[in-house]
C-alpha cells in the first residue's frame, strides 16, 4: 500500500501520513481528515513506509489537482528554503501559494461561457416567436452567425434558454501567445559606454547562471539597462521577473516598462484582490505574460519559461520578511536563478555590504555606472550645523533661506524626514505623564489631521484624552515633530507654494501616490515633504534642493547595521536632486557635524564608506565575515520566554562547539509589542554549514520540550534587525 506524506499549513516540523488509494504525484494538493475537520495539504513524499500503525491510517479524502501545483524550480527552491530557514515545510509551501489555492480553488483559468443553439433551436419555426420580437431576432442571429452584431439584454438570452432553444457551454480560454506579436518600441535615450558595456556583458551570458551587480550612482540610467536586457530576453520567447522593494515606489518605472514593450506585463502587489493574484499566477504559469513586476512574495510565481530575474534596489530591507517565515527574497532569487540556470541582475546605487563582499570574492560580476545619465551633474553637498539655532518644526533659518532661493527660481524642493505623524510624543505639561500604548509600552504618535493617537509598533489607534489620566490637567502638549507638523509649518512659511506630503498616511488610498507624482511632474515651484517613500526610484527633474531635516538618531544606534542603512538612505535621498540639466544641492542638518560617517559620505561617497565598513566588520568578525541566527521568544506574562531561551542556551553549550558565540538571553530591542514580552538569543558562527547543522539538531530538541508550548518562538536566519 502506498503512503502519502502530506505537509499541512501548521507550525509543526512534521509531515502527516495517509493512505493513498488513487494515483497522485508529489506536489499535488489533497484534502485530508485532520482532527475534527478536513484540511488542505500538499503531498511531499510517496512511499510504503510509515512510523504509524497502518491500520490507524486514514485515507486521503480528495485529490484536488491533476498535476503538481509547483514548477520543478519552485518545488526545489521551497524545499531548500524550508531547510535553510528552519521553518515548517507546510507553512513554507502554503506561503508561496495564492490565497484561493490555499482554500482549495482549482488551479485552472476561469472558463468562458458561450451560448450555442440546441437541436430544437435549429429546427423551430421562427414564427413561433412572433409575439417576442427580441427573442426572434436573437434566435435568427444565432442561425446566421451574427450574434455579435446585435445588442439585447441578458434577459432575452435567459428566456431562450428556458425554452431550450439555446444552451450555455463552458470552454477553456485559449492561452495568449504574446511571442508572435512581440516588439520593443525604439529607445529614444542615447546610451553611454558604461551602459553598453553592462548590457553586452549580461547578454553574453543570457543562457547561463551568473550573478551580476549593477552598481550605478543615482540617476545613472539603471532602468534603461534593465529594459535593454529584458528586451533581449523577451526576443527569445522567455519571460522576465523584476523584483522591487515596494510597488508603491515605482509607478514611473512600471510606466516605462509598459511604454517600451508590446507584450503583456503583470504587476503583483498587496493591493490586488485574491482573484487578481490567482489570475496573474495562472497567466505566468501558462506563459501568457512576458514580464511580472512585483514585491517580495512575487519570487514564488511560477513561470512557463523564465529567462531572467532582476532585483532592483537589492540592498533594501523590505526584501527580508520580518514575520512568520523570515526569508530574504534577494537571496532566494539567486538560488532560483541557479536552479533555472539563468542570469540574475542585482541593481543598486548603494549595494549591501554582503553583496559587495561577494563581488570582492568573485562570486558576483561587477558592472558599474559611474556617471549620471544625460546632462545631469554631481550634486553639491553640505553639512549644516544646527547647534544653538532656533528650529521651526525641525527647520533652521539657513535652510529656510535656501528653500526660498530655490523656489524663487521656480524649482522644486524635497525635505526628507523619516518620521510620520505630527509629533512622536503627547505629554502632560503639568505632571509629565506620557501617552503610551499599553500593548507595547511605547509612546503613541500624535496625528493632528485625524485627531488621534496611533501606536507605530502595533498600529493600535486611540482617541486623544481630554485630560491627563494621572493629574486631571487639560494641558496636553505634543513634543517633537514629524512630517505632518513639518507640512503645517511650511504652509505658514510659504503660503503661496504648492506643498505635497508623501508618507504612509497620505498614500494609503489607491492611486494617491500617482496623483502626487503627476502633480510634481507638471513642474513649477513645489515643496515635497516625506519619508523614505520619496527616497527610492523616483525621477523628479525639477528638484534642485534636498534638505535632510533630522537623521542624527541613526548615527548612534546600537545596531551594527544602522550606519550602513543610514549611508544608503542618505545616498538615495541625495540622488533625487539635480537629475537633469539643473544643478542640484543637498543640505544635511545635524548636531554632530564632525561625525566621521558624515564626512566620509559627503567627501568620499558610498563606495569609500562601504570599503571602510567592510574592513571594520572583518576585524570584528561581524557579517558578512560570520553568520548569525536570532532565536526569538515571546509570552504574555514575561515568565516563560526567558526560561525557554535559557534552555536553548544551555543545550547549545552541551553541543560543545567552541566556535559558536551566544549573546543572551536578553530583552529584544523592543521588549514589548502587541501585548507580548519579547526576548532573544543571538547565535554567531564563522562557518555557515556548521551553524546550520547545529540548528537542525536544536530544532529536534526544541520540539520535545514542554516549555515550547508556553511561548511563541522563531528562528531568524541572517537577521537584519538585532
Amino acid at each position: 500500500m502506498l503512503i502519502a506524506h502530506v505537509a499541512l499549513p501548521v507550525p509543526l516540523y512534521q509531515l502527516y501520513d495517509y493512505n493513498l488509494t488513487k494515483p497522485a504525484q508529489i506536489g499535488m494538493r489533497v484534502k485530508v481528515p485532520f482532527g475534527t475537520r478536513n484540511a488542505i495539504g500538499i503531498i511531499v513524499k510517496i512511499d510504503q513506509q510509515t512510523d504509524i500503525d497502518v491500520k490507524s491510517l486514514k485515507n486521503i479524502t480528495t485529490i484536488i489537482d491533476s498535476e503538481p501545483l509547483f514548477t520543478p524550480d519552485i518545488w526545489q527552491l521551497l524545499n531548500w528554503a524550508a531547510g535553510y530557514y528552519h521553518y515548517p515545510i507546510g507553512e513554507v509551501l502554503f506561503h508561496a501559494m495564492p490565497v484561493l489555492l490555499r482554500q482549495g480553488r482549482e488551479a485552472n483559468k476561469a472558463q468562458i461561457t458561450h451560448w450555442q443553439l440546441t437541436e430544437l433551436g435549429e429546427n423551430i419555426d421562427l414564427t413561433a416567436l412572433s409575439r417576442t420580437p427580441k427573442q426572434k431576432l436573437l434566435l435568427s442571429s444565432f442561425r446566421n452567425n451574427t450574434v455579435d452584431s446585435i445588442n439585447v439584454s441578458a434577459t432575452v438570452y435567459n428566456e431562450l434558454e428556458k425554452k431550450q432553444l439555446i444552451t450555455r457551454v463552458n470552454v477553456q480560454a485559449d492561452n495568449i501567445m504574446w511571442q508572435t506579436n512581440f516588439s520593443a518600441n525604439p529607445n529614444l535615450i542615447k546610451l553611454n559606454q558604461e551602459q553598453f558595456y553592462a548590457i553586452d556583458n549580461v547578454n553574453k551570458q543570457i543562457h547561463n547562471f551568473a550573478v551580476f551587480l549593477l552598481e550605478g550612482v543615482t540617476g545613472s540610467g539603471k532602468t534603461e539597462v534593465y529594459l535593454n536586457i529584458i528586451s533581449n530576453v523577451l526576443a527569445t520567447g522567455k519571460q522576465a521577473l523584476v523584483l522591487v522593494p515596494e510597488i508603491s515606489l515605482t509607478p514611473q518605472t512600471i510606466k516605462r516598462f509598459k511604454e517600451r514593450f508590446n507584450a503583456p506585463i503583470d504587476i503583483l502587489h498587496s493591493g490586488l484582490t485574491n482573484q487578481q493574484r490567482l489570475a496573474v499566477w495562472l497567466r505566468s504559469k501558462n506563459g501568457e505574460n512576458a514580464i511580472v513586476v512585483g514585491t517580495r512574495s512575487s519570487l514564488f510565481t511560477p513561470f512557463k519559461n523564465l529567462g531572467m530575474i532582476i532585483v532592483d534596489e537589492e540592498h533594501d530591507n523590505s526584501y527580508k520578511q520580518q514575520e512568520g517565515w523570515r526569508y530574504n527574497a534577494r537571496d532566494l532569487a539567486i538560488i532560483r536563478a541557479k536552479l533555472k540556470n539563468i542570469p540574475i541582475l542585482l541593481g543598486s546605487a548603494t549595494p549591501s555590504l554582503e553583496t559587495l563582499n561577494n563581488v570582492k570574492n568573485h562570486r558576483y560580476q561587477l558592472l558599474q555606472l559611474t556617471k549620471r545619465a544625460g546632462h545631469a551633474k554631481p550634486v553639491k553637498q553640505s553639512i549644516l550645523d544646527i547647534r544653538g539655532l532656533t528650529l521651526l518644526a525641525g527647520l533652521s533659518q539657513p535652510l529656510i533661506e535656501q528653500i526660498k532661493i530655490h523656489l524663487h527660481n521656480n524649482n522644486q524642493v524635497m525635505l526628507f524626514l523619516n518620521r510620520r505623524g505630527y509629533s512622536p510624543l503627547l505629554i502632560c505639561h503639568d505632571c509629565g505623564w506620557i501617552a503610551e500604548c499599553p500593548r507595547c509600552d511605547r509612546p503613541y504618535t500624535f496625528h493632528n489631521q485625524s485627531q488621534k493617537l496611533s501606536c507605530h509598533y502595533c498600529d493600535t489607534p486611540r482617541a486623544i484624552p481630554k485630560q491627563c489620566p494621572k493629574c486631571g490637567s487639560t494641558h496636553l502638549v505634543p513634543i517633537g515633530f514629524g512630517t505632518e507638523q513639518l507640512e503645517k509649518q511650511l504652509e505658514l512659511l510659504f503660503p503661496n507654494t504648492k506643498i505635497s506630503r508623501i508618507d504612509r498616511d497620505t498614500v494609503a488610498k489607491k492611486g494617491a501616490l500617482d496623483g502626487y507624482l503627476q502633480s510634481i511632474q507638471q513642474g513649477g515651484a513645489h515643496i515635497l515633504v516625506g519619508t523614505q517613500i520619496l527616497a527610492k526610484g523616483h525621477h523628479f527633474p525639477d528638484i534642485t534642493l534636498v534638505g535632510i531635516v533630522d537623521v542624527d538618531g541613526a548615527l548612534f544606534s546600537s545596531d551594527f547595521r544602522a550606519t550602513e542603512q543610514f549611508a544608503q538612505i542618505y545616498t538615495q535621498v541625495s540622488g533625487r536632486a539635480g537629475r537633469e540639466a539643473k544643478t542640484g544641492e543637498v543640505i544635511l542638518q545635524t548636531y554632530h557635524p564632525e561625525h566621521p560617517l558624515l564626512n566620509v559620505l559627503l567627501n568620499k561617497g558610498y563606495q569609500e564608506f562601504a570599503k571602510q565598513t567592510l574592513k571594520e566588520r572583518q576585524q570584528t568578525l561581524l557579517p558578512p565575515f560570520s553568520y548569525q541566527a536570532l532565536i526569538r521568544a515571546a509570552d504574555r506574562n514575561n515568565h516563560h520566554a526567558q526560561k525557554f531561551l535559557q534552555l536553548i542556551h544551555d543545550r547549545l553549550k552541551e553541543y560543545g562547539d567552541s566556535s559558536l558565540w551566544q549573546l543572551g538571553p536578553m530583552p529584544a530591542n523592543q521588549p514589548k509589542k502587541a501585548g507580548y514580552y519579547r526576548w532573544q538569543l543571538l547565535l554567531q558562527h564563522t562557518n555557515r554549514q556548521l551553524l546550520q547543522l547545529i540548528l537542525d539538531k536544536l530544532v529536534i530538541d526544541i520540539e520535545k520540550w514542554n516549555e515550547t508550548s508556553k511561548v511563541r518562538w522563531s528562528i531568524d536566519i541572517d537577521p537584519i534587525n538585532n
